[in-house]
């Protein structure tokens, strides 16, 4: 073993034990400890369990959470499709992915992936066996890729993103470059990215495009129905602020409160802890209702409607006029396609540069950055009163969808299985 793998190595057995500590104190962190408690064995008996499937081979798909699960959805749907012979093994890093999506019926096995250990790394590809591994957008964990290469199993990467400032394209990087060689073929959503590993020497590379856009675009082909938010929008105008975060409640809040045009929020906060949930509804001087608690009588008293459940987010955008995206003041956005699909002008924070749709859509002028409430109220006061530009904005959301749909089928036609 290298050097560089040794202290690869150590930096995952201390990140490990960091969880560990933080875990006394973190649900999150002890989610991801309790998931992985006697993770083999679980492994085990559940290849076991449905070993009578009658399909030989297993393809495994790794993300690392549930953002990252929702953009590999599309490719994992159609594998299926494509290779019914094959069993779906599904594996996730973080819990806020497991946790929602550990009964999603379009895979076979779903667990999380054990610590990225050589010992774990060689016992997990050991028991599952995978003919063939598909990666999601940037998981990198190199003592797998170093088995899974040793095995010659195909290893894709799906919908990438490389930036000049990572390991790999660094004048000290060959130890990272060198981990690359594992990947049968990347599939990156850029030519930027494209053009970064033809630097480094590598060829095997399809510019596919975003898979989220196929991902979206079904989301807003099936419509799905919510009769009591249906019953809740009835006539009015809806601006809907999707997975916010404190720092976007409190601009969102000043303009909620003052507001007297008839308009009426829904808020899906990223967070929904009891806490939280109650500290926002005091913030509100509306009549707010928790979607877990609306009925027909109760919701048509309401003027805010807070949404305490995960996994719905996407289907809601199209009871709305406009959508507001939280996270652009923290480490970044959240996706902003899940409203554009529909034809929705997206708001958000100005923490948008490293997502690409966010900065195209605003060079367009059918997206709007604001950094405060001032700015906010300005933006969403022109988007209800000037007709012309609000029809602009959502033909133009509707038209970038479309154009960048196809990536999952592009996919697809190269993965060999």
């Amino acid at each position: 073993m290298s050097i560089a793998s040794w202290l690869y190595t150590v930096s995952i057995s201390f990140y490990v034990l960091y969880i560990r500590i933080a875990a006394l104190i973190s649900s999150k962190a002890r989610l991801w400890i309790r998931g992985r408690k006697n993770i083999f064995q679980a492994i085990e008996e559940g290849l076991e369990k449905n070993k009578d499937l009658g399909k030989s081979k297993i393809a495994w798909f790794h993300c690392a959470s549930l953002g990252e699960f929702e953009q590999g959805r599309p490719v994992i749907e159609a594998f299926r499709e494509k290779f019914p012979e094959y069993r779906i093994f599904l594996t996730f890093f973080s819990p806020s992915g497991y946790e929602i999506r550990k009964n999603y019926t379009g895979a076979d096995y779903i667990f999380y992936l054990p610590a990225d250990t050589v010992k774990n790394a060689k016992r997990f590809i050991a028991l599952v066996n995978p003919a063939l591994t598909v990666f999601i957008k940037y998981e990198f964990w190199f003592n797998l890729l170093d088995i899974l290469k040793q095995r010659k199993i195909p290893v894709y990467l799906v919908s990438a993103i490389f930036r000049p400032d990572q390991h790999f394209f660094r004048l000290f990087g060959g130890w990272f470059r060198k981990k690359l060689d594992s990947f049968t073929w990347f599939f990156v959503q850029d030519t930027d990215s494209a053009r970064l590993l033809q630097s480094v020497g590598f060829t095997n590379v399809t510019v596919s495009g975003d898979t989220r856009f196929d991902r979206v675009a079904a989301i807003s082909a099936q419509k799905k129905d919510f009769p009591v938010i249906r019953q809740f929008c009835a006539s009015s105008r809806i601006i809907l602020a999707g997975s916010t975060w404190p720092e976007d409640e409190r601009i969102l809040l000043p303009y909620i409160n003052r507001d007297d045009h008839g308009i009426k929020y829904i808020i899906a906060p990223h967070e929904i802890s009891r806490s939280h949930l109650n500290n926002l509804a005091a913030g509100i001087k509306k009549t707010v209702v928790n979607f877990s608690e609306a009925n027909k009588e109760n919701i048509n008293e309401a003027g805010v409607l807070i949404i305490d459940s995960i996994g719905i987010l996407a289907s809601l955008y199209r009871y709305s006029y406009i959508a507001y995206i939280g996270g652009g003041f923290g480490a970044g956005i959240h996706n902003i396609l899940e409203a554009a699909a529909y034809g929705i002008p997206v708001v958000f924070g100005p923490k948008y540069h490293k997502f690409r749709e966010a900065r195209e859509l605003t060079r367009q002028q059918a997206a709007f950055p604001v950094t405060d409430s001032s700015q906010f109220g300005k933006v969403i006061g022109s988007l209800l009163n000037d007709e012309a530009k609000y029809n602009y904005c959502s033909r133009t959301c509707l038209d970038y969808v479309s154009r960048n749909k196809g990536a999952t089928e592009k996919i697809l036609e190269k993965i060999n299985a």
